[in-house]
């Protein structure tokens, strides 16, 4: 009995360990964009298809397809393949047959296809993404929505497309604000990932600048020249509704929220010099963390609460440093070139992006919390600047300015893949990423 109990006792050990490994394969990711030389996935991505009567519009159908061939080509990690040669098609209310020499032939790893059903303005949508290199279907999946807004459904959709292969559902759900300078005054814009339903959140007609979303993505703090001196605002996002919280004479400029967003960095100089402040957003109280005869500006909190980056003049020219959060331990972390600004910490830690003048132009740098590994990501003629990351830390947007053209780009983190999401002859500055809206 004990040599009984102990074999059925291993093989229920071994069985417990294939389970596991079959949970882990599971959860693979396929993708893994942050590898050196990564290269872009080529995906195809069929129109869907209406699965029973009443069918659903051929617009809708292609339209769908539309929005979630272009998100996944704004995320930077897909090759969206050209429809045309595409040679494995599907007849409406035919089974789906999946023939997967005919997809590796064109290139394809991965094939996203789907079909419909639409009830007067409801949607019901099935996707289907497919491992075209293994033949093996990753996921099917269900949805809802309306068919006058395609792009919700599109975005759920790619969303799920992400998660599967990189194990993030990336940036799709979220906003970018920006500032729009014009002759008339400036005002603070915001837009959706696929730089569609542009509108503007304030109506100050004045001079802005540093626009900075709460974590919870409900506030959005700026600094407003309003009342004729710069003074900070926030913004409740909902209700349209503002408030000043710093409004001491002198210098008023807003840097970030911390991580529980219960505190707001600013810059005064109400002491007569240009310091970084912490402002409890509840009570109103300030606390100085820094005490220098030198100019302190642009303070960003770190993901972890920890450490704050900040720009200071204090080794004589501008230059990025970073301390505790109490203003303590203070190091300066940039070297190369004698003007660096705009610190913006990625989500994920450990890598710091920034603004620095080399050439005569502007450049998007990132370098480690240390100071060490610097890396160049613009290499342009234009003046880049104001680099802000995406929630995922896979992404980097920020304004870029050419002659009379001034446009809000995204890249990737490693500086490839630049993307233009908008372009206008008036100035555009200052964009910050949003948080996931959920």
């Amino acid at each position: 009995m004990k040599i009984t109990f102990t074999a059925k006792l291993s093989t229920f050990f071994i069985l417990l360990f294939i389970t596991l490994l079959q949970g882990m394969a599971q959860a693979k990711v396929y993708i893994d964009i942050d590898a050196p030389g990564f290269q872009q996935f080529p995906i195809a991505v069929c129109d869907f298809q209406s699965k029973k009567a009443p069918t659903a519009p051929t617009d809708i159908n292609t339209a769908v397809a539309d929005h979630i061939r272009r998100y996944l080509d704004l995320s930077g990690i897909f090759n969206l393949l050209d429809k045309k040669s595409f040679l494995d098609g599907v007849e409406p209310g035919q089974p789906e047959t999946i023939r997967f020499s005919d997809w590796s032939v064109i290139g394809a790893d991965f094939l996203l296809r789907g079909d419909t059903i639409v009830n007067g303005k409801d949607i019901a949508a099935e996707s289907r993404l497919y491992d075209v290199t293994r033949g093996q279907m990753l996921f099917n999946k269900k949805y809802t929505g309306n068919t006058e807004t395609p792009q919700t459904l599109a975005i759920a959709i790619a969303s799920d497309i992400l998660l599967a292969l990189t194990g993030d559902e990336g940036d799709l759900n979220t906003r970018i604000a920006f500032v729009i300078k014009k002759k008339s005054g400036s005002d603070i814009y915001a837009m959706n990932y696929g730089a569609s339903e542009a509108g503007n959140l304030t109506s100050h007609r004045s001079i802005l600048a540093a626009p900075r979303w709460s974590p919870d993505g409900k506030y959005l703090a700026f600094t407003s020249y309003r009342s004729g001196r710069p003074e900070v605002y926030l913004h409740d996002l909902k209700t349209g509704k503002e408030r000043k919280v710093s409004s001491f004479p002198g210098l008023n400029l807003c840097g970030s929220f911390s991580p529980d967003g219960k505190k707001l960095l600013l810059t005064l100089s109400k002491d007569d010099n240009e310091e970084i402040y912490v402002l409890d957003i509840d009570t109103l109280k300030f606390s100085r963390l820094t005490r220098s005869y030198s100019i302190d500006v642009s303070p960003a909190w770190s993901p972890d609460g920890k450490k704050i980056a900040f720009v200071s003049n204090r080794s004589g020219t501008p230059q990025v440093f970073v301390m505790d959060v109490d203003g303590s331990n203070v190091k300066r972390i940039t070297f190369e070139g004698n003007y660096n600004t705009s610190p913006s910490w990625s989500p994920r830690g450990g890598r710091i992006a920034y603004e620095g003048l080399i050439n005569h132009n502007y450049q998007i740098f990132s370098v480690d919390e240390e100071g060490n590994n610097l890396i160049q990501l613009t290499f342009d003629n234009a003046d880049n600047e104001y680099p802000s990351w995406s929630p995922s830390g896979r992404q980097i947007v920020f304004s870029s300015r050419q002659g009379t053209a001034s446009r809000i780009s995204v890249m990737n983190s490693n500086g490839l893949n630049t993307r233009i999401l908008t372009e206008r002859k008036d100035q555009l500055v200052m964009p910050a990423w949003s948080p996931r809206v959920k």
